[in-house]
């Protein structure tokens, strides 16, 4: 399975398959509401520590599940055997963050009035 990291989408073997998880706009809006963000740069700051629970590691993997249209909820996620562990659930979630709201280098190079 292709993913293309442009659109934001990541690959990673749950329940031992691959499976695509994606942070759309609809998805990040579900991680607002959820952390109680009014902002994504408040809700990129908030990830940025890199000090996630295992709450929200289900918080971020099921709103990246249904941004790339499985119907997940935390529920799910809970129940679900991510590859790698809590390690790999971790770096997943990583991976879906440094997707949506790009590396470092990226928003310092990105341009001012696109």
């Amino acid at each position: 399975m292709a993913v293309n990291r442009r659109r934001g989408e990541v690959s990673a073997i749950i329940d031992g398959r691959e499976h695509t998880l994606c942070l759309t706009l609809g998805a990040l809006a579900e991680l607002e509401d959820a952390f109680a963000s009014d902002n994504l740069a408040t809700l990129a700051e908030r990830f940025g520590g890199g000090r996630l629970s295992a709450r929200d590691l289900m918080r971020i993997l099921a709103a990246g599940l249904r941004g790339a249209g499985t119907d997940a909820n935390e529920a799910d996620v809970a129940a679900m055997q991510i590859d790698g562990g809590a390690a790999g659930a971790a770096a997943v979630a990583a991976a879906l963050l440094s997707a949506a709201f790009g590396e470092p280098e990226e928003a310092s190079e990105a341009p001012a009035n696109p």
